[in-house]
């Protein structure tokens, strides 16, 4: 199951550090340049509510090894783009195919991680992590190289597809819900059902803001250390890789807290990591400051997704993988909003300027985070995600 995360965070991860360049090729503004990210996550938000259904029809197993074929070849048609149209197009489709992979590889995380009966999930949104660490790095090397786009995104594509379509067979077997204990039919009070509604609402817009942070290492972090900072080209893609790193190093550590503190509190103390973190770096801009503030802000948010789709999944009332499928939905909003802002902020004052998204998304985390688990819950049973009061 690590294996397919790791490649879902190092197929796109391989791309992001050739952006400036292929922003210099297409001869495109800031606010171009984010419309066209924003490609990515709009296919995602359009796609991801199929992915349910797809898990329920095909097995979580399928949906997230088959799927990843189809984000390496939109990834590398992307590099291959000779219009803004064709690059937004190839964003769109691999967009489109990582939303449903996403849900695929939570939902079958997350039979893993009943089964063993402790929280494991960190742990694989950890192999996520180092995935992208590994692609950033692959990514910046190329760069630093001037190895052409088709051969660097080709072999990309054809080494991680193979990786996943090797990890396939060591998946689990079996119906999708084989995991989970019996389930007695729940008729939830109207009352009832409207604050799990309103929970997920909440949940939804907490993942979203750390979607919008991670997403400013993803999109921003290569184009303002080049740009702003006058970053070498092989040295700009080290505010993504820092950001990634630092979020490896929280996953591996994240279970094991999450399972001392509970979600809410560690989920507190990285939005704080977060808003200072960076805050400071745009404070003071300069190239070693800014990744570090970009490897804080990963840091800060490693457990808040993962934390929040378990506790979208153990939602009572709701089917089987909806609560986690509408989460996985709701988040990408922050990757489909945040290129665009940043984006026309940047082109109105500066990028420097627009970052300053990220330590406000880090007070939104610190205000929603109430509805995470207080306090630590068996991971294959229902955990307290209602609000107290």
């Amino acid at each position: 199951m690590a294996a397919v995360f790791l490649t879902n965070g190092a197929v796109f991860s391989n791309l992001l550090p050739r952006y400036p360049e292929i922003k210099a090729a297409l001869d495109l503004g800031n606010a171009q340049f984010g419309a066209a990210v924003a490609a990515f996550p709009l296919g995602a938000l359009l796609a991801g509510l199929t992915a349910s259904a797809l898990v329920r029809r095909f097995r979580s197993s399928r949906v997230a090894t088959f799927g990843m074929l189809v984000v390496a070849a939109g990834i590398l048609l992307a590099g291959l783009a000779p219009t803004w149209l064709a690059l937004a197009g190839a964003l769109f489709v691999a967009g489109a195919a990582d939303a449903v992979v996403d849900v695929g590889q939570n939902a079958h995380g997350l039979r893993v991680q009943r089964r063993y009966g402790r929280s494991i999930l960190n742990s694989f949104h950890a192999t996520w992590s180092a995935g992208s660490v590994l692609g950033g790095l692959m990514g910046s090397a190329a760069a630093g190289l001037g190895i052409p786009l088709g051969v660097h995104l080709g072999f990309s594509a054809v080494l991680f597809g193979v990786v996943a379509l090797i990890a396939f067979r060591f998946l689990l077997p079996g119906p999708e819900d084989a995991e989970r204990g019996p389930v007695s039919p729940v008729r939830l009070r109207s009352r009832a059902a409207g604050r799990a509604v309103l929970v997920l609402l909440v949940l939804g817009v907490i993942a979203s803001a750390g979607a919008l942070v991670e997403d400013s290492g993803a999109s921003w972090a290569a184009v303002y250390l080049s740009g702003s900072l006058q970053a070498a080209a092989a040295v700009a893609g080290l505010g993504f890789v820092a950001l990634q790193a630092l979020e490896f190093l929280g996953r591996v550590g994240g279970d094991r807290l999450v399972d001392r503190f509970g979600s809410r509190a560690v989920a507190r103390g990285g939005a704080a990591i977060v808003t200072v973190g960076m805050g400071f770096a745009l404070a003071f801009p300069s190239i070693p400051l800014t990744i570090v503030g970009f490897g804080l802000a990963g840091l800060g948010v490693a457990t808040l997704i993962p934390g929040a789709m378990h506790a979208a999944d153990e939602l009572p009332g709701l089917p089987s993988g909806m609560g986690l499928t509408v989460l996985s939905w709701l988040l990408r909003v922050g990757f489909l909003v945040g290129p665009p802002v940043v984006g026309l902020i940047a082109d109105a004052t500066s990028l420097r300027v627009g970052l300053l998204v990220v330590p406000v998304a880090g007070l939104v985390i610190l205000l929603g985070s109430r509805v995470l688990p207080g306090s630590a819950a068996p991971p294959g049973g229902a955990a307290p995600t209602q609000a107290p009061g």
